[in-house]
Formats: C-alpha cells, structure tokens, sequence
C-alpha cells in the first residue's frame, strides 16, 4: 500500500476522531502517503501534521458543485491505492465511486455504497465508539484495535497559549451549534462558582461563542473567569487544553479535542446519550449526565435548536 486517502467532510468532531485511522495506517505503512480530504473551515485541525501527507480542502459553502467536480477530478488523478470515505453521504460517495482507486472502502450508509469495493455497516446507539465504527473500514489492513484520536498542536501554538498557562487553570466550552447539547448558562454558571477563586477559569469556543460566554463570565461571581472565544485557533485551544487541570464540554467539538489530547475532561451529555459512541476518550475522563431517567431522552442524535417539550430537564437536572 502506498496512497491512501481518508475522506471526512463533516463537522469538527467527526474530523478529530477521524484522525484515530490516520494513526493506525502509519503504524502499519510508515513509508506510506496519506491524504486527508475535509470542509473548508476544519483544516486548521490538521494543520502541519507530521503524519499527512496532503490536506485536501472542500469548500461547501461557496460554488459546492463546482469545487465537487474539481476535487473529484483531483482524486482520480491522483490514482490512490485505498480511499476510506467516513462520510456517510452522497458526495463523498461520488468522489470514492469515482477516485479509481484501487479500493474504495465505506460505509453501507452511503447512497453510493453499491460502487464501493468494501461497505460495512454503521450503527449507532449500541454502545460502539464512533473510532471502533470506522475502524472496521481498515481492520482486514492493520489489525483489529482501533487507534486513539491524535492532534498535534505546533511549537508556535503552545507559545502563543504559554502567557495563559502561569498559574492553575481549568478550561470550559460552554457552547454547542445545537442548544440541546450545551449544559444551560445557568448550570455553567453555577459551576464556576463552586470552583475556587483563585483558580482560573478560561472561557473557550469559535467567534460565534463570544456574546454566549461574556453573558456566562458577567453572571458567574468568580473573579478570576477569562473569554477566550473567538481569540484562539484550534490548535491554540488543543495546546492549552493539553496542560488544564480540568477541561469541561459538552457533547460536542471541544470533548474530542480533549480525547485527541488525552487531556483530563468531564462531559456534559443532555440531549445525546454516551451509547451513541462519542463518549470521552482521555484516560482522565468524567461523563456527567441526569440522574432521572427521562422519557423523552434522548430525543435525537444531533440534538435540536430548542428542548422538544418545552422544559430541558436533561440540561437544568444534571447535578454539575
């Protein structure tokens, strides 16, 4: 095997954890290439990653047919031996149907899975871990253990966090693109202020969390809380999440940063449930969820702008 391509074109999350295959194909093909196809705005997560060999960047939001057509035109030239398509929907099952690589290797979720060579099937709410899902995609390959996530924050990047690292601090991403999987303002509030005073408190999440975690860091009476929003890169987050004391997310981008890591993290699941597969997987890892049980939980898989009934008792009855 001498060309790879792994393909996953959806959200933050679902890249990081992708990123568990990239591991386990160098570990079995060191002298290998390995490309990485992703949506623009996620390629930071992989900047100059010692392990790839090439990022291929899908802009969806801006002439998506257009740029399908000249990605797709890309990869078949490129002529790879195995492409790995983790996406489960019909565009990234065009560019592997026509890649003419040597294998094309996906999931029988895909539209297009009839013009793979191998498909495997993908279930979720068993239990099974999301990297255990697509580790079946390359087991016949290397073996049948699934590697853990990895991010490799720069020099630089560890630098530019170095002036927040003076003293003990903790790390919180409050925020989610889906309401019902972000803990309650309220709740994070209440948080912060059962941790000490002197310790502190770093606020963090994309530029669209900047107004959601002023509005937690004016309610919280904590002296020592600081919003981090919208002032750091992916991997400028990765790199001080690697040395917090404590990490707390939600299910969602920020908890798989922690497990790519291996950063001490406690989850907060409130709509989505930890049997879907995207659970912590840090060796210091807490998931906190309510104790009731609730009917109405879990009520989707991505979770919803606003609580389906109208009450968000899986959010405002965790016990932080």
């Amino acid at each position: 095997m001498k060309r790879f391509l792994v393909i996953q074109t959806a959200f933050i999350g679902d890249v990081i954890l992708a990123t568990s295959i990239v591991e386990k194909l160098h570990q079995f093909y060191p002298d290998s290439n390995i490309d990485f196809l992703l949506r623009k705005g996620n390629e930071g997560l992989l900047e100059n990653h010692p392990i790839i060999n090439e990022l291929i960047v899908w802009d969806k939001k801006n002439k998506k047919l257009e740029n399908l057509k000249a990605i797709t035109k890309k990869v078949n030239e490129t002529k790879y031996d195995v492409v790995i398509n983790l996406h489960r929907f019909a565009s990234s099952g065009l560019i592997t149907s026509l890649s003419g690589a040597k294998e094309k290797r996906g999931f029988k979720k895909n539209p297009l899975s009839l013009f793979f060579t191998k498909s495997f099937s993908h279930q979720i709410g068993d239990g099974t871990h999301e990297i255990e899902r697509n580790h079946q995609l390359i087991a016949d390959l290397t073996d049948s253990t699934p590697a853990k996530p990895k991010l490799y924050p720069s020099q630089k990047d560890y630098e530019n966090v170095a002036e927040y690292k003076k003293q003990p601090y903790v790390c919180m991403a409050p925020t989610s693109v889906w309401f019902t999987k972000q803990l309650p303002k309220e709740q994070w509030v209440k948080l912060i202020e059962k941790l000490n005073d002197e310790q502190v408190i770093y606020l963090l999440g994309g530029p669209d969390d900047v107004a959601k975690c002023e509005t937690i860091m004016e309610l919280a009476q904590h002296k020592n809380v600081i919003n981090l929003a919208g002032k750091l890169s992916f991997l400028e987050s990765a790199a001080l999440m690697d040395t917090a004391q404590m990490n707390y997310v939600n299910d969602s981008g920020p908890l798989h940063i922690s497990s790519a890591m291996n950063a001490p993290v406690t989850a907060y699941f409130c709509s989505t449930v930890p049997s879907f597969g995207f659970g912590p997987l840090s060796d210091n890892s807490t998931i906190v969820e309510v104790k009731e049980e609730l009917t109405c939980r879990p009520c989707g898989l991505h979770g919803h702008k606003a609580c389906p009934e109208g009450h968000f008792d899986c959010g405002f009855k965790i016990d932080v």
